[in-house]
């Protein structure tokens, strides 16, 4: 059976390398310092939520390190469904891509639900007009038609194109950059080291406060994996591509522990207590002026908007991937013959972060969380298939090779499982029946649409289509 989804339309490279560094350090700085950084230095005090966070960085920094290599030696549309599909088949590229279209998802409808919860900050009391109430929480239309609005807006940039799409998140990452340097900068000539007491947690002890830091920082970092999503669309030298891969996930710890280090300079133990959003706090104090909280709080924003945007790009290319393989109804893998852009999967997308503010803001927890599992599970079958490639493949062009390949695989695979791990009963941070309902009622809609797709176009159109991928304009022959 022939596939709707095959047409002479194609996705065009066209993003710099300005563009991708905004678009994966963008996505992961994201709008979570905002709110959590003050929770974060309680929980582990100061000094032990920075140490918690350059741990964290160095568990990303080992599975980006795989990501890097796979994706300057296969800059394809969708990243690990191209990686996993060579390493370790049909099935397990499915599995690994739907997972990860599960965290995009989920992240670019939390942000529908994030947007209009910092809007109420800059705007006590707008939410109005009653509509129900879920998890004990009361849902107002204004609050709802602010988070619509919002991912409706963002759709229609990714709608008419990746440049314009790249040209937003340029501007606003520079936003929350000029910001940020603002804020630790006065920070550093204004504050004291004597309102960094503790420097680690008393009533945890110092491990005990850093592993409940620790728990939290991977997730944070979650984006430098839209890169590979987009790789078709960069127009870098593919050894580029890895470069600019890794140099966003340092950016994005250093951006973090400085955070916490300007926060703990300005807040003390119990100005962090009273606080609900410590960073614009420390803002203010900085500044000794209202302006100056409410500029954070737009920094903020920012970070909503360009998460937001960059999972829009990831989601929708993971989606387009599957579908243009056969693994997915082929409507979802049509091209914009204008724009050259996923149109079907950016709508679907939009439609389901539009409806994701209905569900009040405890659908921030549910989202986050199940989506974070998702993620997880694509970073262990992408750091299997570095191992697997590197086996069976040894001379396979790799123009961003990693030193001392062998040991950062086992390592990627072992904290990935670690990770993974996290979220099983028995944890601190284990999934609450709600949030396994959610993945499993995900997995359920994805076997189906892979069962009726592969019925519908065969086994074998898929692979020719695979095939044809991967032996497009990359560096290496397909299979």
């Amino acid at each position: 059976m022939s596939n709707d989804a095959s047409t002479a339309v194609q996705l065009t490279r066209v993003l710099a390398r300005t563009d991708v560094l905004a678009l994966a350090f963008g996505a992961m700085i994201g709008w979570g310092w905002i709110v959590l950084t003050g929770s974060w230095i309680q929980s582990a005090g100061s000094l032990g939520a920075i140490t918690a966070f350059l741990l964290g960085g160095l568990i990303i920094v080992l599975v980006g390190l795989t990501y890097a290599e796979l994706a300057s030696a296969m800059p394809k549309v969708g990243g690990e469904h191209v990686y996993s599909y060579r390493a370790l088949g049909h099935f397990a590229s499915f599995l690994c891509t739907w997972a990860i279209t599960l965290g995009y998802v989920s992240v670019v409808a939390f942000e529908a639900v994030a947007l209009p919860t910092v809007v109420e900050h800059l705007f006590p009391n707008y939410a109005v007009g009653h509509l129900w109430t879920l998890a004990d929480w009361d849902v107002k239309a204004t609050w709802v038609a602010v988070g619509v609005m919002g991912s409706l807006i963002m759709m229609t940039i990714n709608y008419v194109g990746i440049r314009t799409a790249a040209l937003v998140q340029k501007l606003v990452t520079l936003l929350i950059l000029a910001v940020g340097i603002l804020f630790i900068t006065g920070a550093l000539f204004e504050g004291s080291t004597a309102t960094m007491e503790p420097l680690f947690s008393i009533e945890e002890g110092v491990m005990g406060g850093i592993m409940a830091v620790i728990i939290m920082v991977p997730f944070m970092f979650v984006g430098f994996d839209v890169i590979p999503q987009a790789a078709e669309e960069i127009d870098l030298p593919f050894r580029e591509i890895g470069r600019v891969l890794m140099i966003s996930v340092i950016l994005a710890v250093f951006w973090y522990a400085l955070i916490i280090l300007g926060t703990s300079l300005m807040l003390n133990p119990e100005a962090l207590s009273k606080s609900s959003l410590a960073v614009p706090d420390a803002m203010q104090a900085v500044f000794q002026a209202p302006w100056a909280g409410n500029l954070m709080i737009l920094a903020g924003i920012a970070g909503i908007i360009t998460s937001w945007n960059a999972f829009y790009i990831g989601g929708s290319r993971a989606i387009y991937a599957l579908a243009h393989s056969g693994m997915l109804p082929a409507f979802l893998g049509k091209l914009h013959p204008r724009y050259r852009t996923p149109t079907n999967a950016i709508l679907l997308i939009g439609a389901l972060s539009s409806l994701a503010p209905l569900l009040g803001r405890s659908a921030l927890v549910w989202l986050v969380v199940a989506g974070g599992l998702g993620i997880v599970i694509a970073y262990l079958f992408v750091s299997l298939s570095f191992l697997v490639l590197r086996h069976r493949e040894p001379d396979m062009p790799r123009p961003f090779k990693v030193r001392h390949g062998k040991l950062v695989g086992i390592l990627a695979v072992v904290l990935s499982l670690f990770l993974a791990g996290l979220y099983l009963p028995g944890s601190p941070s284990a999934l609450s029946a709600l949030e396994w309902g959610i993945v499993a009622g995900w997995m359920i809609l994805g076997l189906g649409l892979y069962a009726w797709s592969r019925f519908h176009y065969g086994l074998d159109y898929s692979k020719r289509m695979m095939q044809e991928e991967m032996a497009g304009d990359s560096v290496y022959p397909g299979r």
